[in-house]
């Protein structure tokens, strides 16, 4: 892989090549594509989706979008200092117009559009999905799909999700957001269908990047880029190298602040917390200022703030020193995981696993959120596939009544219809989703 073609800013629908020495300045298309995400109605969505807590009636838990958000200004800051060093390795890019903030842009935008396509009610809206087609009412179809239609269902991805949110067509909007295929190829960061499942070790291999219905718009993205193709059983390649930038800034912001927010929910206990974070960050503490703080919260995210710059530098310093290994497809893990702080990152997530994830309200919480789902999908992709066998009750018009126009259009092939469908209740915030789920359940009118 090379830089320049891994720079590309390509959109959806361009004939021509669009030069980085011919942008305008002020508007640059790399951060045209953080502003359209931005502005976005799947964005605004997450506003109101879990990232640890769900349904927190607390005002300083995150959710999927501050979460985003934090995540962007970390990947932003990854990208400018990894870009720095890359053009002074690089300096035909300089010629060609690109500077560091090109750099910090793609994985801004990539960055804060990580989360695009994950389901209400955190990853176990994802399993809830899967569920239903694999075990639940929606094991009926298996025999209608494809082998990796099936697999695109009943192990629903939200990677794979976001993708399809980002580039789908729709009439009037051909290639979704139509976002530069620099900040595509950063957002993918498990660039194969759903099949084979986890062949291999490498960490690209650990889930996957798109579903049968966005093939086209995948290969479209890849071929590109010039992403490397791995030698195996059917589409898989290797990452864009900014990926790996992209899943630091989520590993980083979830690692620290989620624990941040476990402590502040008095989930775990501030001194045995505080002894965790000091581990990671006693070579930057400064002893004097930390014990000037007297309250909770205040020592609290000054560590948090260390933790954060802390692994940036670790980040920033494996990618460079591993550059031709990325560029060659070769480099098989996170970033993270190559770090000296491993041990200790280790250690965070076990208690947050522990003390936060399995907490009963958590757990409580999710619990109703696979009910949810199920009752959901099964109302509406029964009523989907019965208007177009024409055997629709006047109930199922009703509820398709409910969907909004995009999701009513009506699909030839089966699998459509249910990714139309899947599509749709992903995209639902979970106050809407347990609003939606109430009125079809007779709850409330």
């Amino acid at each position: 892989m090379n830089w320049e073609q891994l720079l590309s800013l390509k959109r959806f629908g361009d004939t021509q090549k669009r030069e980085r020495i011919a942008q305008d300045e002020t508007r640059l298309g790399f951060e045209v594509d953080f502003d359209r995400i931005i502005f976005s109605s799947a964005f605004r969505s997450l506003q109101d989706k879990t990232q640890v807590i769900p349904l927190s009636k607390t005002d300083f838990v995150h959710t999927r979008l501050t979460h985003s958000l934090e995540v962007s200004v970390v990947g932003r800051t990854l990208g400018r200092r990894v870009g720095k060093v890359l053009l002074e390795r690089h300096p035909e890019l300089v010629k060609l117009g690109y500077t560091f903030n090109d750099f910090g842009a793609i994985v801004a935008g990539a960055s804060v559009m990580h989360d695009i396509g994950n389901p209400p009610f955190g990853h176990s809206g994802e399993k809830a999905i899967g569920e239903y087609f694999k075990t639940g009412n929606g094991l009926k179809y298996k025999n209608q799909l494809t082998d990796k239609e099936y697999q695109d269902v009943i192990d629903f991805e939200g990677n794979a999700n976001g993708f399809k949110i980002l580039t789908e067509n729709r009439q009037g909007t051909e290639g979704g957001l139509r976002l530069s295929y620099a900040t595509l190829g950063a957002f993918i960061k498990y660039p194969k269908e759903s099949l084979p499942k986890k062949p291999t070790q490498h960490i690209v291999d650990k889930k996957y990047g798109f579903f049968q219905s966005e093939k086209a718009a995948f290969l479209d993205v890849t071929e590109d880029l010039g992403l490397l193709k791995k030698q195996s059983d059917g589409i898989s390649f290797y990452r864009h190298p900014l990926a790996y930038l992209v899943e630091a800034a989520d590993d980083i912001c979830y690692t620290i602040i989620d624990f941040e927010d476990g402590i502040n929910l008095g989930l775990i206990d501030e001194e045995f917390a505080l002894e965790y974070m000091i581990k990671l960050v006693k070579d930057k503490i400064d002893s004097n200022k930390y014990h000037s703080l007297q309250h909770k919260k205040d020592r609290i995210s000054y560590l948090r703030a260390l933790a954060i710059g802390v692994l940036i530098n670790e980040a920033v310093a494996i990618f460079l020193a591993n550059e031709e290994a990325i560029l060659k497809g070769d480099f098989d893990k996170g970033l993270l995981d190559k770090c000296k702080y491993e041990a200790q990152i280790n250690d965070i997530i076990k208690l947050s696993v522990a003390k936060i994830y399995n907490s009963k309200e958590v757990v409580e919480k999710e619990v109703a959120g696979y009910k949810i789902i199920a009752d959901l999908l099964d109302v509406f992709v029964t009523a989907l596939n019965n208007k177009f066998d024409g055997n629709q009750s006047n109930y199922d018009n009703l509820v398709l009544n409910l969907l909004p126009e995009e999701y009513q259009i009506q699909e030839e092939q089966l699998y459509d219809r249910i990714m139309q469908i899947c599509s749709y209740i992903a995209g639902l915030s979970d106050g809407f989703a347990i609003r939606l789920h109430k009125k079809l359940m007779g709850n409330i009118i």
